[in-house]
């Protein structure tokens, strides 16, 4: 296994391609380096930790917190329970001793981990610190309190964005000694909702300018590809990264195992199936139970929980009924007795076999088991990392096992494990300059406070953000006066209409007609998919159907009904090039990278059973819908094409299938979800004039996903090709170029076309490379 930093060779030779265990690699335990405490941490810091167990900081926690305490910007990304805490605790606690006034600022994308934080550093006993929460659930009496006489202040960035920065002159005292901001799992904040941190932290930056303070930043993240430029792209500034661990790790053996096709079974359009992941977790849950593992299955719904429990008793009552009850699942939507009830449970040795979401994998001190199960890639290396964490005891060997889902992502990384267990591959992408974005939080800074030539020039971006404030004033949202941009009125904020988790497209309300009650609320740009009228819709494992979607009035309306069927969208698609920012020649293949608008329209939609035959097509009328985004595109001379054998007649199968893939490897190297990207092949595009390949963002003015593939094309490309060529089927199937989200029922498709047309394009770029 080279290639893997301290991986052993395989655990087992498995000659047998047939064989569902790809790899079995054991990754050895890792001793941790302590160092001696840093000489300005308080004595009385040092004794609270000692006190709770931390005998001496590990390297990397000193090393992070040493350039955090000198002023530096630092973001730590390292594994995995390698203690990332101590690396802001330190600076941030010495700060407050050495100045009786100094303040903090935590920031975390959830309550549940903020409010984790929070007791962590309560329950050291540090004199003088007074930290509170601030987000959605403090009452208003607390939020008073916070603001009068906190020093740390834990919160997120919604309620920065909403309530501390619109109403800042209240927080004066606050910020005017505001020394540090801790940003934790930055690597959470990408995408849209990234770039809206970003900017709001920008925001945060020039608001405590205003006030005389210009505080250090502190972030955390999983450990990701580049994470300095990340993180400097989120804040706005130089970041120092930490990514060498100096914590201890156990032994572990990590098993790739890739369940068998099911010939006897047909999916769609004839595609052969694989063995759900679920089922085989379920088998192996019970198998570990039955020897006595202490054990966790991660699992990807609340659904698959409840029957991967139930699954997996029923498998361990044919062995030993008394183990029966020593299997059970752990969701979200428990109370909260039942969930504390179960974390018990297993940690005492009492439930040897859990079925769980992710509820699990982060936020409750569950650790030491025997072994995880994960049923299927969780999406990011950071994911399946937390989850794996979770195994492993001082001096034990421990057991982790990916079960490959029918994805072309999980069919990749079982046959290549260097990129799952080596050096991190995939990137934290967001864009602060998409006008989308930038205009609302241009407003919003307005309104804080008038921007200035200088702000604009040294926070938001220069010229891109004066072209987004012209438009701002032309359209009377804000004013331009000499010295700078104003927010025109005193009474309202823009803050509370500008939504930083959404995609710009706003939200459509799921209602229960009958009884008004909102179950949830679905994005605006995926509605036609998922919301239209006769949609199945699945809310905590209730099935529903929709009666009537009003896009303009942001509703659908539904009933309770358990269908026997499924439903899936069929739609159309265009993508016309508004401007080209890149463009490289190799030789036949010519690589685009640039803006382009995309109008798609759901036509109809399909009643299927549970196995995938159609029952019914029934058309929709609803209107087209338009996307302003960024693409990344490759073209192919249609000669070269012939001449490798792809004639005319299967031109379109074979991009259609290399696009199909593509969009699920994506993923590998730009973290997201492959429902965050969109793409068209076509054998004539009419403003190439040639064969063309596009994968696009799904979000109005991009989210640098598209951008990130463009960086990385040809390793994109190539691991593409390796998990078309890597599968076992025999034309293409759900684990290699079949889609889930294709609006042309995964037709037409050619698998061998695509692993030609791969060949094709990645023969010209190593033939060919671009100049300079």
């Amino acid at each position: 296994m080279s290639g893997i930093p301290g991986a052993a060779e395989p655990a087992e030779d498995v000659p047998d391609d047939l064989h569902p265990l790809r790899h079995a690699i054991r990754l050895p335990p890792r001793p941790g380096r302590p160092v001696p405490w840093p000489e300005w941490v308080p004595e009385n810091v040092v004794r609270a930790l000692r006190d709770t167990g931390v005998e001496a900081p590990w390297s990397h926690q000193a090393e992070g917190a040493e350039l955090a305490h000198a002023g530096r910007d630092v973001v730590v990304a390292t594994g995995t329970a390698s203690g990332k805490t101590l690396v802001y605790q330190l600076p941030v606690l010495a700060r407050f001793a050495e100045d009786p006034r100094a303040t903090a600022l935590y920031l975390s994308p959830t309550k549940a981990l903020a409010a984790d934080q929070l007791r962590a550093l309560t329950a050291l006993g540090v004199p003088d610190v007074r930290p509170s929460p601030y987000d959605g659930d403090t009452p208003m009496d607390e939020r008073d309190w916070a603001r009068r006489h906190a020093r740390w202040i834990f919160s997120n960035p919604d309620m920065l964005h909403r309530s501390l920065l619109p109403l800042h002159g209240r927080w004066s005292a606050f910020l005017r000694r505001l020394s540090y901001v801790v940003v934790d799992e930055c690597h959470t904040y990408r995408g849209v909702f990234g770039s809206h941190v970003a900017l709001l932290l920008r925001r945060l930056l020039r608001v405590a300018r205003r006030y005389g303070a210009t505080p250090t930043i502190v972030l955390a993240s999983a450990t990701v590809a580049r994470p300095a430029e990340f993180a400097g792209a989120l804040t706005g500034r130089d970041v120092t990264a930490i990514v060498e661990d100096g914590s201890p790790s156990a032994g572990r053996t990590v098993a790739l195992w890739e369940p068998p096709l099911l010939p006897e079974l047909g999916g769609e359009n004839g595609a052969p199936v694989r063995r759900p992941a679920s089922t085989e977790s379920a088998r192996m849950l019970a198998d570990l139970v039955v020897e006595g593992a202490r054990s966790l299955a991660f699992v990807r719904s609340r659904r698959s929980a409840e029957t991967t429990a139930l699954s997996a008793q029923r498998l361990v009552a044919d062995v030993d009924p008394d183990l029966v009850g020593r299997v059970a699942a752990y969701r979200g939507g428990y109370l909260p007795e039942e969930r504390r009830a179960l974390e018990s449970a297993l940690v005492r040795g009492q439930l040897l076999g859990v079925a769980t979401t992710n509820a699990l994998e982060l936020g409750v001190d569950i650790a030491g088991l025997d072994a995880v199960v994960v049923a299927g890639f969780p999406g990011t290396r950071a994911s399946f990392w937390q989850q794996a964490g979770r195994a492993g005891r001082a001096g034990d060997e421990a057991l982790v096992v990916l079960v490959a889902r029918d994805d072309p992502m999980d069919t990749y990384l079982v046959h290549h494990p260097h990129a799952l267990l080596g050096a991190p591959v995939e990137s934290c992408v967001l864009d602060p300059g998409n006008p989308y974005v930038l205009a609302p939080q241009l407003a919003c800074a307005a309104a804080e406070l008038p921007l200035t030539e200088e702000d604009v020039e040294r926070d938001f971006g220069g010229d891109a953000a004066r072209t987004v404030l012209d438009a701002l004033v032309e359209d009377g949202v804000l004013r331009k006066r000499s010295v700078g941009w104003f927010w025109p009125s005193a009474r309202e904020r823009p803050a509370a209409t500008v939504d930083i988790r959404g995609s710009g497209l706003g939200q459509v309300a799921m209602v229960e007609a009958a009884t008004g009650r909102m179950l949830g609320t679905v994005e605006g740009s995926s509605a036609p998919a998922t919301a239209h009228p006769g949609a199945v819709y699945l809310h905590r494992g209730e099935s529903y159907v929709v009666d009537e979607l009003d896009l303009a009035a942001g509703l659908a309306l539904v009933h309770a009904e358990d269908p026997d069927w499924r439903t899936d969208a069929r739609s159309t698609a265009d993508v016309d090039v508004v401007d080209v920012r890149s463009r490289t020649d190799h030789g036949p293949v010519s690589v685009y990278f640039g803006d382009v608008r995309v109008t798609g329209q759901v036509v109809a939609y399909q009643r299927r059973t549970p196995d995938g035959t159609v029952l019914e097509t029934v058309p929709l009328d609803l209107p087209a819908q338009t996307l302003d985004t960024r693409s990344v595109w490759y073209t192919i001379d249609e000669e070269v094409l012939d001449a490798a054998g792809i004639t005319p007649a299967r031109i379109p199968g074979a991009l259609h299938a290399a696009e199909h893939a593509a969009i699920g490897l994506l993923p590998l190297f730009a973290i997201c979800d492959r429902w965050d990207i969109g793409g068209l092949s076509t054998a004539l595009h009419p403003d190439t004039g040639l064969p063309s390949v596009f994968v696009h963002d799904g979000h109005p003015g991009g989210a640098g996903l598209a951008e990130r593939g463009h960086a990385v094309l040809e390793r994109w490309l190539r691991a593409t090709r390796a998990a078309i060529g890597d599968c076992g089927c025999r034309s293409g199937c759900p684990s290699c170029v079949q889609s889930p989200k294709c609006g042309n029922g995964n037709v037409p498709l050619d698998k061998a076309g695509a692993i030609v047309v791969l060949d094709l394009v990645l023969t010209a770029l190593a033939e060919h490379p671009a100049p300079g």
